[in-house]
């Protein structure tokens, strides 16, 4: 809970269990005679193009960040993976590094850092993934989190987004540690399906993602019952280094008409995190195997009743899960549930069936980049053709791996029917 006063956000809540590890985030500004307490994100924004930095610094919570945390060069990245990594965003790197740098200075334990970017366009492509090998350089033995926007088949902005994507994803697999992937079809998809909202917004999916990458924050910014930390995530969710894109699902997602008419017990809410209406990619997790799990709970609940819950859905949907990693679903308990609600449940799932969204981005750059196709506008960044085909083979092995993981060549392997309904097909997407 915060208020506006003098056009800065001040903390008024009276929950001492949100004040416990507001370090991790925040930083604390001495208060002045007379004024509450105040906390700075620590965290930088950055952008190629100053209009959008130009939007966020007017808006609302443009006064919550610190003058310093905002960085902007003026060209833009024109939608182009090269002109992020290698020109525009290469000749912005070493002010950004330096602005990271003052930032994880102020924290105590530094445990890693969290990228949010999209990879459709040509800044949060190129200059994110440059950014990010930048930091394995610097700080190789810290977890590097990602939380990425997928290109979407039916949503899509630019032409050129296999080719900026196929290239980031390249990068992803080689320096990041934990892949948090979304895509704004599934954001459409729930915002109309589950929230009913007919022509939803940028505000409206924002929401949505806010929820839950708050969710996925949980264990890092309140204290709770079998609680874990980035780490942990990391060490229960990634069985091997490569295979660490998560998909991420939140209950409950209903509009608030129908909210105030509905109570949803703990087995509905542990089996609507496995329901791919609730996934925030549009890829149909009952056409591959669920290698781990992690599951977040908020709010008042029961953990024998949660682990009860898990089991049984477990036991009854056995194919779906890995026989060859024992207990891979974990549980995580905070007593502080999300605002506006009372309990809330978030899955970061590492499934084989992530593979769906490669193969589709991959089908699409390749026939592309067999005809060479705007390639002239990369090769004039200073790119190789060789390039486009080192990450092309990479992402077909990251595929050939995900198969593998999950056993998809045996035989007797059935897609489950968790999360399926009678009237469904699995070949609905």
């Amino acid at each position: 809970m915060a208020r506006e006063i003098i056009n800065i956000q001040v903390y008024t809540s009276k929950n001492p269990l949100q004040l416990d590890r507001i370090g991790t985030y925040f930083e604390e500004i001495e208060p002045r005679a007379g004024t509450p307490a105040r906390y700075v994100p620590r965290s930088v924004q950055l952008d190629l193009e100053g209009g959008v930095i130009g939007r966020l610094r007017s808006g609302p919570r443009g006064k919550l960040f610190s003058p310093d945390s905002w960085h902007h060069a003026d060209s833009g990245a024109a939608n182009n993976w090269g002109k992020g990594h290698y020109t525009e965003g290469a000749e912005l790197a070493d002010a950004l590094l330096e602005m990271i740098r003052k930032q994880s200075e102020k924290c105590d334990a530094l445990q890693g850092f969290q990228l949010i970017h999209s990879l459709g366009g040509g800044t949060g492509s190129g200059l994110g993934t440059l950014l990010l090998s930048k930091l394995r350089e610097e700080e190789p033995d810290r977890m590097l989190a990602t939380f990425s926007i997928m290109p979407s088949p039916l949503v899509s902005e630019t032409v050129v987004e296999p080719y900026n994507a196929i290239l980031s994803i390249h990068q992803l697999t080689e320096n990041s540690d934990l892949t948090v992937c979304m895509d704004n079809e599934a954001l459409h998809n729930i915002n109309v399906k589950n929230m009913k909202i007919a022509h939803p917004t940028f505000e409206d999916m924002n929401a949505i993602v806010a929820k839950v990458m708050c969710g996925v924050s949980t264990s890092l910014r309140f204290p709770g019952q079998l609680n874990g930390d980035l780490r942990k995530l990391g060490m229960n969710l990634i069985p091997f280094p490569r295979l660490h894109y998560l998909l991420p699902s939140y209950s409950p997602l209903v509009s608030a008409a129908a909210g105030a008419y509905q109570g949803q017990s703990v087995p509905e809410l542990v089996g609507s995190l496995f329901d791919r209406h609730n996934f925030l990619v549009a890829c149909d997790p009952r056409m591959g195997r669920y290698l781990t799990a992690a599951t977040i709970f908020r709010g008042k609940l029961s953990s024998q009743e949660i682990e009860i819950a898990v089991q049984q859905l477990q036991n009854k949907n056995s194919n779906a899960f890995v026989d060859w990693i024992p207990d891979n679903v974990s549980i995580t308990l905070c007593a502080v549930p999300p605002v506006g609600q009372t309990q809330a449940g978030i899955c970061l799932s590492n499934t084989t069936a992530i593979q769906e969204v490669f193969k589709r981005i991959s089908a699409l750059f390749s026939s592309m980049y067999k005809r060479k196709a705007f390639m002239h506008w990369y090769t004039g960044e200073g790119m190789d053709e060789m390039e486009f085909a080192e990450a092309e083979s990479n992402v077909a092995d990251l595929i050939a791996e995900y198969q593998q993981g999950g056993d998809l060549a045996d035989e007797s392997y059935a897609p489950s029917s968790i999360g399926q309904y009678e009237d469904e097909t699995p070949s609905e997407y």
